[in-house]
């Protein structure tokens, strides 16, 4: 999305909160005011650290350091086991009084963060930057945009969601009424990665607005700003009258994760990370039989097939670069591969390529770069995976793919300590090569060749990710067999789509998941939201039953001792005869016991 349509959509949502966040003071939003870190504020300069790592030879702590520019952001002291006890404790006892609010509550919870964050929002950015290296645009996109827009549709459609369901009845049950009720399950967890605000306050705000209380793992490499991001949480639940422990942030060392994993007190965790972490999660968690949702991470493709105008293909190439460059690639649902059909391969590729290497690698610390532009591509969160990237890039030149851009580590001028990858292009790559099936993680496009759609298709689902893929074409098709673009849809084995867009999905909040490699289970949307509920069946009387008296009374063909069957069956006729015979079977035992 351009810079100007981001700052149009931001403007739209604080008309929002002016607009709807009027009225009584039980509904209205509490000013509230946090104090931003020292490091947020302008002119701060910070000690560079020779060798930026979150390890200290030594010791316990965490160290936090911006990766771009390698300067300490403080050390945090993480939890114990002991630590992750009291949190557990703490959280279920305020659970108790907030499973008894009202809606109303909780949306006065949900209106007071989603002000603060819009007022304070420039702080928020640049504590997002500094401890993930991303820049401020994506930042605005990534962390802001998609947060409020998280706390709003659960605002306008959370207590729809969560609203007792009525569901049918059935002919030999016809006096009665059902439902399912969405009753909060207590105290849950998230174990969320580094990469977006909005993935630790998208399970918070879900978590509260459906009663219950939350502990949130985020990763060691944002420890310093996810405690700030929950001290905004934990203020609005304060100034609201509620208790701060409802939302805890926690960080610790993997090998005491565990602990909260398994821990008894724990009735649903969220974990967002790598295929190989969650294998560990879900083991752990099965050890107390808690349900998970795991989102592990894509290779997400992009389908650019022939019916596509020529016209487009300039949009659709600002679209893809989007999708693979945001937030330096480091996106589970970014683009990784770019498949194209041979009447569009040959344009995509020369629109592409200038553009990448056009892009400015820097900080968002700094308003421009060297050369007087815009910063385009922020820092990786780590430079251990540089040497494996380059590794692929180099294997997959030797089998024939062509580089076009990057493929290297960037050293920058000013930021010798600083993390960047040069965005790269890589043409040519074929479902074989090493890189074509693993997940990169970072600012690195591949353009790949497919026969028809069909074959594009077929290419996307080539790896054992199945989380996300956008589909461009002309030819949207309606109907049963539909064009193309309706054919590739229902082919790709994923989990979301998103149809002349990337992940338009998310920003409608739409359940959020995969597939196969790439996790189970739903965060966001209806789903995600009822996903923390317990669903309670509930079947009784119906009104009209209850008025006339009518209740079940067990027919003597029925009772025990049972003295005779009843016939049942699939036919109308068949369902009939047996209802008749145990209505009868019921006259006949009043009719006996009035005698």
């Amino acid at each position: 999305m351009p810079k100007g349509r981001a700052l149009k959509r931001m403007k739209y949502t604080r008309r929002f909160v002016n607009v709807t966040m009027t009225g009584g003071k039980r509904k209205a939003p509490v000013e509230y005011k946090v104090t931003p870190p020292e490091q947020c504020r302008p002119g701060w300069k910070g000690e560079v650290l020779d060798k930026p790592m979150i390890t200290v030879e030594g010791s316990y702590v965490i160290q936090c350091y911006c990766p771009a520019s390698g300067k300490s952001l403080g050390r945090i002291i993480p939890s114990t086991r002991a630590g992750i006890d009291r949190a557990v404790q703490r959280a279920r006892a305020a659970q108790v009084e907030w499973a008894k609010t009202c809606f109303s509550e909780r949306r006065r919870v949900l209106k007071t963060l989603l002000k603060f964050i819009l007022d304070n929002q420039e702080t928020i950015v640049t504590a997002a930057c500094l401890d993930s290296g991303k820049t401020r645009l994506d930042a605005l996109l990534g962390e802001i945009l998609m947060t409020t827009e998280r706390i709003k549709w659960t605002l306008d459609h959370g207590e729809k969601v969560l609203r007792p369901d009525p569901r049918p009845t059935n002919l030999i049950m016809m006096y009665k009424s059902n439902e399912v009720r969405w009753e909060p399950l207590g105290v849950v967890a998230a174990c969320v990665s580094w990469k977006y605000f909005h993935n630790l306050l998208g399970p918070i705000v879900s978590s509260l607005f459906a009663g219950n209380a939350i502990i949130v793992k985020p990763s060691e490499q944002t420890a310093w700003s996810s405690a700030y991001f929950a001290q905004i949480v934990q203020s609005a639940l304060v100034v609201c009258g509620h208790s701060p422990h409802l939302a805890q942030s926690l960080v610790c060392w993997p090998h005491v994760a565990d602990h909260l994993t398994s821990h008894s007190g724990i009735s649903h965790l969220t974990f967002i990370g790598s295929r190989h972490v969650a294998r560990a999660v879900a083991a752990s968690a099965a050890k107390a039989l808690t349900p998970t949702v795991l989102e592990l991470g894509g290779k997400d493709a992009a389908l650019v097939l022939d019916s596509t105008p020529k016209s487009d293909i300039p949009r659709v190439a600002s679209v893809l670069m989007r999708g693979v460059f945001q937030s330096a690639g480091q996106n589970c649902i970014g683009i990784e591969r770019i498949i194209a059909t041979p009447g569009v391969y040959d344009d995509l590729v020369a629109a592409l390529t200038p553009r990448v290497r056009a892009l400015r690698v820097g900080s968002a610390l700094d308003d421009d770069d060297d050369e007087g532009g815009p910063v385009d591509v922020g820092a990786c969160a780590s430079p251990a995976r540089f040497a494996e990237l380059m590794e692929l890039i180099l294997d997959a030149v030797a089998e024939g793919a062509q580089l076009l851009a990057g493929g290297t580590r960037v050293p920058h001028p000013r930021l010798p300590r600083g993390c960047f990858f040069a965005p790269t292009l890589l043409a040519g790559v074929t479902p074989r090569m090493r890189i074509a099936r693993a997940e990169l993680f970072a600012p690195v496009a591949l353009v790949m060749a497919a026969a028809d759609a069909a074959d594009a298709v077929r290419v996307a689902n080539g790896t054992p990710f199945a989380l996300g893929a956008s589909v461009f074409g002309g030819d949207v098709g309606a109907g049963p067999r539909g064009g193309d673009v309706e054919r590739a849809v229902r082919g790709l084995r994923v989990g979301m789509v998103a149809v002349n867009d990337f992940a338009a999905y998310y920003a409608v909040s739409l359940p959020f998941g995969g597939r196969d490699g790439s996790g189970h289970g739903r965060f966001a949307g209806a789903e995600g939201l009822r996903g923390l509920c317990c669903a309670k069946s509930v079947c009784r009387d119906a009104l009209w039953a209850r008025v006339l008296g009518v209740k079940t009374a067990i027919p003597r063909a029925l009772d025990y001792p049972v003295d005779g069957g009843v016939a049942y069956g699939v036919g109308w006729g068949v369902r009939w005869r047996g209802l008749r015979r145990l209505m009868d079977g019921g006259r006949k035992e009043q009719g006996e016991g009035r005698r």
